[in-house]
């Protein structure tokens, strides 16, 4: 199966365990791989026959501005789910990264990885 990889989608949103969190926001950094059958676009040179990666982008972006949730793995799963609801799309493996996670003493980042296939 082919692949699509878009990466470093970055978005401000309000997802996180804390209150400050929630109220303030913060960055998050999203890659995402899509899973889909590539050779007819291949032969036709047609955006028809592919995915539109601005299409995902968006709704990536969208989903980390506008979801107020506790839990990464919440809003990796909602993103997941969304881009499966394209019809060409098979399998989908989302990383949610949070680059500066408001925990002392630590300057890493946290990386939710999830990966989900049409049912």
């Amino acid at each position: 199966m082919d692949c699509i990889h878009i990466t470093g989608i970055l978005s401000y949103g309000y997802t996180g365990a804390l209150p400050e969190e929630q109220r303030l926001g913060q960055w998050f950094e999203v890659d995402i791989t899509l899973w889909l059958d590539l050779s007819q676009a291949g032969e036709s040179d047609l955006l028809a026959h592919t995915l539109d990666y601005c299409d995902v982008i968006e709704i990536v972006q969208n989903l980390v501005k506008t979801s107020r949730l506790i839990l990464l793995e919440r809003l990796a799963t909602l993103i997941a789910e969304s881009v499966l609801n394209f019809d060409r799309v098979s399998q989908v493996r989302v990383q949610l990264i949070k680059p500066a996670a408001p925990i002392p003493d630590f300057g890493g980042k946290i990386t939710i990885d999830i990966t989900r296939t049409r049912s």
